[in-house]
């Protein structure tokens, strides 16, 4: 599968797991889906070289562990009242998977 339609099949299994999150069980399959998202990013990482200063095939910014939990805690921080495009939810298990999600591309 070329990178460009893999980008597109991951993000969209990504969102909609996201968007599935309801109770406990549906935030764990969400970490499942965001967790092979990391991995298949990985991956692709390892083929071509990537440029050092890029999000990187399938649009982590944050490529290692640390980076990512400073990335979702900022982004938790900034969005705890909302943000313009942002409602928290009032469901918390979608609140966890929205600060997971945004670990991924958050700056």
């Amino acid at each position: 599968m070329p990178h460009a339609d893999m980008k597109e099949e991951m993000a969209m299994q990504l969102e909609l797991a996201r968007d599935a999150v309801v109770d406990e069980a549906s935030f764990i399959h969400f970490v499942n889906v965001l967790s092979t998202d990391w991995f298949t990013e990985n991956e692709l990482h390892a083929i071509p070289p990537q440029a050092p200063y890029s999000a990187g095939a399938l649009g982590w910014e944050n490529g290692n562990i640390g980076a990512f939990l400073e990335a979702s805690a900022s982004w938790a921080e900034s969005s705890k009242n909302g943000l313009r495009f942002y409602d928290v939810p009032s469901n918390h298990w979608r609140r966890f998977a929205d600060i997971l999600f945004m670990g991924k591309i958050y700056e």
